[in-house]
């Protein structure tokens, strides 16, 4: 839970530093050509022709003419080619080369209008540039280039963005901190549910075992078939304890299933063997060599549910067959109706035939072994129930 909130956190403080920046960006760029239009175009209203001859008192004066903007005018001859600049402030040929001035004027001319444009200059900043004209009758006599130098602009944004992602970084360490702490919080009573679980499953099992035990050694000495059945029926009340302790532990989270290559064929012979006298002879088992992965455990419960459903609600004969990568058990009872089956293996519950918690965690056991179980009408009447376990 910790990981998960900072990881959306960092993602929405990246988010929100990239967001910043790019408007920082263009918006800086955008004041600095704006700055430099303005200059362009006051001092293009300043100076002025008279009888073909440039003024520029007027740029004495003016404001605008100084400060950290580059200013150049280029006068134009008769074939609007740049000669010699009229005036030039700052470092301005240093800073924009010939290929970058003629195209600025071949804009305005092209434009009749003030243009704008960026270009490097030639120590490698970035410069904001604008062109303005200015008429001498009806042509253009001249161009007023006003430049400014970006690289405040970028110092600036450079320390806005180190300042961003230091707070991003300072910010995430917190919602880390925190959020390891909430969901620390929030997750202990959990905790502690599971761990009275688990305390209650151990106690419950050490309970259950111990009459177990006191059984066996009382039958133990009394007559020889009476010791036998009741000896067997201990063994049969032990595995069933231990599997519904480990399904319990599964469900809570505290354990996982074991994945053992083993014999299917062998597993369900186990179990049928266990069946008691009078019904082991209604079963009719024949298998083949089956070799899945899973929980010997779940898969014994899994298949003693199949066949004890079988003979609990079949009169007749019960076959179990175990090929082809799974178990099949055959009975010859009233079966389930088809629109019963879901609901029979979701929920546990049957539709008035008893068959329904035992089916369900046959279905339980092949879900967490990534197998099918089916339940469909048999051949000879009554309910064939397959547990498939997906190939090698």
């Amino acid at each position: 839970m910790a990981v998960a909130f900072t990881a959306v956190t960092a993602i929405c403080l990246a988010l929100l530093a990239t967001l910043a920046l790019r408007l920082d960006a263009t918006s800086g760029a955008n004041a600095a050509t704006a700055d430099v239009a303005e200059r362009a175009t006051g001092l293009a209203r300043a100076v002025y022709f008279d009888g073909g001859m440039l003024h520029l008192e007027p740029l004495d004066e003016d404001e605008l003419a100084t400060g950290a903007s580059l200013v150049a005018i280029y006068r134009l001859d008769g074939d609007a080619v740049v000669a010699t600049p009229a005036y030039r402030s700052g470092q301005h040929a240093a800073d924009l080369s010939d290929d970058q001035r003629n195209a600025l004027v071949a804009d305005v001319l092209d434009a009749q209008d003030s243009v704008t444009a960026r270009y490097p200059g030639r120590a490698g900043h970035e410069f904001a540039w604008a062109a303005a004209p200015v008429y001498d009758g009806d042509t253009v006599g001249a161009v007023v280039v006003a430049g400014q130098d970006m690289e405040a602009q970028r110092a600036a944004h450079d320390r806005l963005a180190l300042g961003l992602w230091l707070g991003c970084l300072a910010l995430l360490i917190a919602a880390a901190a925190s959020g390891y702490a909430l969901s620390g919080r929030a997750m202990r009573p959990a905790t502690a549910a599971l761990a009275q679980q688990e305390q209650f499953l151990t106690e419950a099992a050490h309970e259950l075992r111990t009459p177990l035990a006191t059984l066996r050694l009382s039958v133990e000495a009394g007559d020889p078939d009476d010791r036998t059945r009741a000896l067997a029926t201990v063994d049969r009340l032990d595995r069933l304890l231990t599997a519904l302790l480990t399904r319990a532990r599964i469900e809570a989270g505290s354990f996982e299933p074991e994945r053992l290559p083993l014999r299917l064929d062998q597993v369900v012979e186990e179990v049928v063997a266990e069946t008691s006298p009078g019904d082991r002879d209604r079963v009719r088992f024949s298998g083949e060599a089956v070799v899945v992965v899973g929980d010997p455990i779940l898969l014994g419960q899994a298949a003693r549910n199949l066949i004890e459903n079988a003979l609990r609600h079949a009169p007749g004969p019960v076959e179990v067959v175990v090929a082809d990568g799974g178990l099949v058990v055959r009975d010859q009872g009233p079966g389930i109706a088809p629109v019963d089956r879901a609901a029979v293996l979701d929920a546990g519950v049957g539709s008035g035939t008893g068959t329904g918690t035992g089916l369900a965690i046959v279905n339980w056991v092949a879900e967490l072994h990534g197998a099918a179980f089916t339940l469909a009408d048999a051949p000879r009447g009554g309910l064939e129930a397959e547990l498939r376990f997906p190939e090698r």
